[in-house]
């Protein structure tokens, strides 16, 4: 019995062993072939996402592999080992399967998140404070594009604090984060006192005055949407839908609505002068004669014709 025992166990090693042997074969010869392909098509071996990645998901053999790709369309940055992509990386952006592994996607080596390389050449991050509702009510999100808006008091003498004007300081700015959010992937409004822009540093420069002359604001845009806007500054007498006349003192106030050809004018009603009255018959010319009686004068009149 001992001996078949040891038979046994030394048969089970030596399959073990085997179906090692055979595996490695295997994925050896599925690799090779995969090598021998590329080298016959003119394709490169680079690294791809072999399941969805998020934002800050460290990177390793269990979801990024090699895959074929033509070797004139090559992405700038791809890697071409899986153990250069897996060095301590985490992802910078939210990839999915199949989407390349670059190296502008991705952190360095130190495995830090960190915004400030994903950003382009000659791009800042600016923060400027928002609230929930010059924040789009929690609408805008890492990823989307927004304007800026400026809303302060109107230069010159003679203005109340009531005089306002409104203007756009910057036009299609990428978001980077709200608060400390940067996933492009969370889902549902991100509340927040603070949002990070992607912008030139001359861009910064207007952010960093404008956030001392007055509010700052943000409206959310379609980022599919290239059109140029036409820009203009927005002030109190531009909230009403019609526009107000001028008019003499003691007139009527006269309003036309916008959309109209030419304001309504009163018409003026010319009276007709009145017709002179006849005038009386003129009396026929007479006399007066006094009488004194004691102290007494009376006048009488004498008629002449009579």
């Amino acid at each position: 019995m001992p001996s078949r025992s040891i038979l046994i166990v030394a048969l089970a090693v030596v399959l073990g062993l085997v179906a090692v042997w055979l595996g490695n074969s295997y994925f050896t010869g599925v690799q090779q072939r995969e090598v021998e392909i590329a080298e016959q098509n003119k394709l490169a071996r680079i690294v791809v996402a072999s399941q969805d990645l998020a934002f800050g998901a460290p990177l390793s053999s269990q979801n990024v592999r090699l895959i074929n790709w033509p070797q004139g369309s090559v992405p700038v940055g791809a890697f071409t080992t899986v153990e250069e992509a897996t060095r301590n990386r985490v992802a910078l952006r939210p990839m999915v399967i199949g989407e390349p592994v670059l190296a502008s996607r991705v952190s360095g080596t130190n495995a830090r998140a960190s915004i400030s390389a994903n950003l382009p050449a000659g791009q800042v991050a600016y923060t400027i404070q928002v609230s929930d509702v010059s924040g789009v009510g929690g609408f805008a999100r890492p990823g989307d594009v927004v304007d800026i808006l400026l809303t302060r008091n109107m230069p010159g003498q003679n203005v109340t604090a009531g005089d306002k004007m409104t203007d756009v300081v910057l036009h299609a700015i990428p978001l980077l984060g709200i608060d400390l959010v940067a996933d492009e992937n969370k889902s549902g409004p991100v509340y927040g006192k603070t949002a990070t822009l992607q912008v030139s540093i001359t861009d910064a420069q207007k952010l960093a005055l404008a956030s001392q002359v007055g509010i700052l604001s943000l409206a959310l845009r379609n980022v599919a949407d290239k059109t140029p806007p036409v820009l203009a500054t927005v002030l109190p007498r531009d909230l009403s839908a019609g526009r107000v006349l001028a008019r003499a003192p003691g007139a009527p106030m006269l309003a036309s609505t916008a959309g109209t050809s030419a304001p309504a004018r009163p018409r003026i009603v010319r009276r007709a002068a009145p017709a002179p009255r006849p005038k009386a018959p003129a009396a026929p010319p007479s006399s007066t004669m006094t009488i004194i009686r004691g102290t007494n004068p009376t006048d009488y009149e004498v008629r002449h014709g009579r």
